[in-house]
Order: structure tokens, then C-alpha cells, then sequence
């Protein structure tokens, strides 16, 4: 007879323990075999020998070595069930159903090895599969347990995250939100699933949360978008006025515009970063076009002024030359001759030059002073006013001496006493104004 199923491929994990355990149960396989002078390979039982096969082309050690790792492999089986059975692994009617099985497998097993032993192992493991129930209940149960416990864990963990979804729904953080809610969704996909119910309703959450942050931030750049058109347009009105500046030589109201268009610039907001920083470019090149031109000619100037100082502090001591002087009218000349030389210097620093406009001022306030004076002391009106006045005096006077005379011829010393005061205190006066017209003779 010629056996050509070879055995089955069997766990090289748990291949050994079972080897051993059925070795340990049934002795040496070997010794329940031998090979006929043909080549056949039979087995002994207690029911006599019995043929299971050949291995044409094989030494009889190779052939019966080929038949007993068929009885192992059966044997190894056998002893994983029971293992398993033990351990509350297998539902107890799989264990019926393996049992059964195996009773078939070892029935029609071409194998050399202790068959008897090995049948009587099988019918052992059925009692084992009551006495165990217990425990595969229990670990039932106890993965039962493990399990809702795990789903428990996945549910907080899920709601953790919903929970911040909905937190982040309102924020306007939107760049940091936005990477936040992208973890968020990494989280949910790597998060293990539930049952299809718990899964659908935390999701919605989930989902509505960022959807809800997704259209606001949708809403928040479609306005700014809108908003940044409008600066940008403003920004290019300013940096085209600031480009026709550019080359003015007006330098303090340019210098002025310029600064008004840069308050216009910081006023007129935020827009969109690339077109603000073409801008910007174009703006400040403007801008230091004409600062740089206006910087250049107020050095060039500054040598100018320099030179015009100089020829100022020279002037201003010969017009200081003309006090004090005897002839104002020469004076007075001179002083206009200076003036227009004064005049045609040109430009001065400020500072420096009003300094000297004020010793300027000062001999011309001279000359003005004695030319009012001379107006006043040769005015044909104010002569004849102080004539009048000097008149007027000397008639009162000689009519209050004429009152005191008659007085005290009448007795009356009292009246003649006051009209004589009065006489008194008009040659007083009639003094000073006797000065006042000697000064227009």
C-alpha cells in the first residue's frame, strides 16, 4: 500500500509543546511499527498488525520515520484541543465538533505510533469540556468585561474629541484652529470604531463642529478678501501720488504730502500680504527718491548758507558802525544801502540768522527813534499847539495874580491866597511847556 498524503503543515509556535505532551502520554511512536521486506509500513495494535503504507524509493528508517510524523501531527492535535478545552478557550459546542472530528481523523490515520492510546486520549477530552465549562464562562465573561471596558475607554476617548471639535467651533484663531481640527480628524481616524449607532452620533457631533469652523472661516477670508480689495485700491491711489512726488523739488510741502499719505497709508488698514508688500515697495522707492534728492540739495545748500553766514556777521558789524551817529538822514541812507545788501545774501539757517536779523533790528528801531523825533520837533501842529499851551498858561497866570491882588487890597486874605496858589502852580506848568516849544526853535 502506498500513502501519498503527506502530513499537514502545523504551528511551529505551539508544534513542540504538543509534540512533547503527546510524547510524554504515549511512549515512543516508533516502537509501534515496522517495515516489511517490501517496503511496507505497518503498525501494531491491539487488534494485530495492520498495513498503513510505503515510501517507494525510501530506506525503511525514512519510511517508517514519514509514518510516525503523521501519528505525531495527529497526537499533537489532539493534545492542543485538550489544552484549549482546559484553558476555556473554545466554545464548548466547537469542542463537540473538534472531538468528533478527531475521533474520524484517528479511525482512518495511516500512522505508526500507540493508536489505541491515541483513541483513548480522544474519548478522555470529551468529560474535559463539562468540567471546564465553568471556566470558558468565565473567561467569557471576563472578555465580556474587557471588552465593554475597552469600549468605554474608545467612547471617553471619543468624546474627548468631539468635546473639543465643539470648543474650537466659535474660535477665530483660524490658523491654529484650522491645524488643531486637522489632529482632531487624525485622532477619530485612528480611534477604533464602535457599534455603528454610538459611532454616527459622536461623528455628527464631530463633523457639525467643523463644519460650522469651516464655514465661518470661509465667511471671514471671503470678507477679508472683499475688505482687501478695497485697501488695495486705496494703496494704489497713494502710491501713484507718491510716485508724482517723487521728483518734486518743493521740499517742505512735498515733505508735508509725503507725510500726510503715509498717515493715509496706516489708516487705510491691512491688505493682502503679497500686494502690501508690492506696494509698500513702490510707496518707500517714492518716498526716498525725494528724500534722498531733497537730502542731497540741503547739504549742497548748507555749503550756501554757510558762505551767507559769513558775509551776514560781516555786514551786521558795519551796520552796528552806524550808531552813534550825528546826521540821521545820513544814517537813515546808509541803513538802506546795507538793507538791500542784507537782503541780496540769500539763504541763512534760521537759527543762526535770527540772531543776527535782531542786532539788525535793533540800529534800525535807533534810527526810527531819532527820526520820530525829529518829526515830532519840527511838526507845524504841534508847534502851534504848544504855543496855544504856553498862551494859556500866561494869560491864567496873570489872571489869578490880577484876582490876588484885588483880594488882598479887599481883606480878603483867604481868596487872595488861593488865586495866588493857583498862579503858583500854572508857572509850574507854564515851565515845562515854555521847554516843549523851545524844542521846535
Amino acid at each position: 500500500m502506498t500513502d501519498t498524503n503527506f502530513p499537514e503543515q502545523v504551528n511551529p509556535a505551539v508544534m513542540p509543546q504538543a509534540v512533547s505532551a503527546a510524547s510524554a502520554l504515549i511512549g515512543d511512536p516508533s516502537a509501534f511499527g515496522r517495515v516489511g521486506e517490501d517496503g511496507t509500513v505497518f503498525v501494531r495494535t491491539a487488534s494485530g498488525e495492520k498495513a498503513v503504507g510505503s515510501y517507494p524509493g525510501k530506506s525503511p528508517e525514512e519510511a517508517l520515520n514519514y509514518f510516525v510524523r503523521k501519528f505525531e501531527h495527529l497526537a499533537s492535535e489532539v493534545a492542543l484541543l485538550a489544552a484549549r478545552i482546559k484553558s476555556g478557550a473554545m466554545v464548548p459546542s466547537d469542542a463537540y465538533a473538534a472531538v468528533k472530528k478527531l475521533r474520524e481523523q484517528v479511525k482512518d490515520l495511516n500512522g505508526v505510533g500507540d493508536l489505541d492510546s491515541l483513541a483513548a486520549s480522544v474519548e478522555q477530552i470529551e468529560p474535559l469540556i463539562e468540567g471546564h465549562r465553568e471556566a470558558y464562562e468565565a473567561k467569557k465573561a471576563a472578555e465580556s468585561a474587557a471588552k465593554e471596558a475597552r469600549r468605554a475607554q474608545i467612547i471617553v476617548e471619543k468624546e474627548k474629541i468631539v468635546a473639543e471639535a465643539e470648543s474650537l467651533a466659535l474660535s477665530e484663531s483660524w490658523k491654529t484652529t484650522g491645524d488643531r481640527l486637522k489632529v482632531l480628524m487624525d485622532e477619530w481616524k485612528a480611534a477604533p470604531r464602535l457599534d455603528k449607532a454610538t459611532d454616527t452620533q459622536l461623528w455628527k457631533r464631530f463633523s457639525s463642529s467643523r463644519n460650522k469652523f469651516d464655514k465661518r472661516r470661509r465667511t471671514h477670508f471671503a470678507a477679508l478678501e472683499a475688505t482687501q480689495s478695497v485697501v488695495s485700491d486705496a494703496k494704489k491711489l497713494i502710491v501713484a501720488e507718491a510716485e508724482k512726488l517723487a521728483t518734486s523739488t518743493e521740499w517742505v510741502p512735498t515733505a508735508k504730502k509725503f507725510k500726510l499719505l503715509m498717515d493715509q497709508w496706516k489708516a487705510s488698514g491691512r491688505g493682502k500680504p503679497s500686494d502690501d508688500a508690492k506696494l509698500w515697495g513702490r510707496f518707500k522707492a517714492a518716498q526716498d527718491q525725494f528724500f534722498a534728492a531733497k537730502n542731497a540739495d540741503l547739504e549742497k545748500r548748507d555749503v550756501t548758507m554757510a558762505a551767507n553766514l559769513a558775509k551776514r556777521e560781516e555786514l551786521v558789524i558795519v551796520i552796528e558802525a552806524l550808531i552813534p551817529f550825528t546826521d540821521v538822514k545820513i544814517a537813515r541812507k546808509a541803513l538802506s544801502e546795507h538793507l538791500r545788501a542784507w537782503e541780496k545774501i540769500g539763504m541763512t539757517h534760521r537759527d543762526k540768522r535770527a540772531a543776527l536779523d535782531a542786532r539788525v533790528n535793533a540800529v534800525e528801531k535807533r534810527i526810527k527813534e531819532a527820526e520820530a523825533d525829529i518829526w515830532r520837533k519840527s511838526d507845524p501842529a504841534a508847534k502851534k499847539r504848544a504855543e496855544e499851551v504856553v498862551a494859556q498858561l500866561t494869560a491864567s497866570i496873570e489872571s489869578y495874580e490880577k484876582i490876588a491882588a484885588k483880594s488882598s487890597a479887599a481883606g480878603n486874605a483867604k481868596k487872595a491866597s488861593e488865586a495866588s496858589e493857583s498862579a503858583q502852580a500854572r508857572k509850574v506848568w507854564l515851565a515845562e511847556a515854555q521847554k516843549s516849544l523851545d524844542e521846535f526853535n
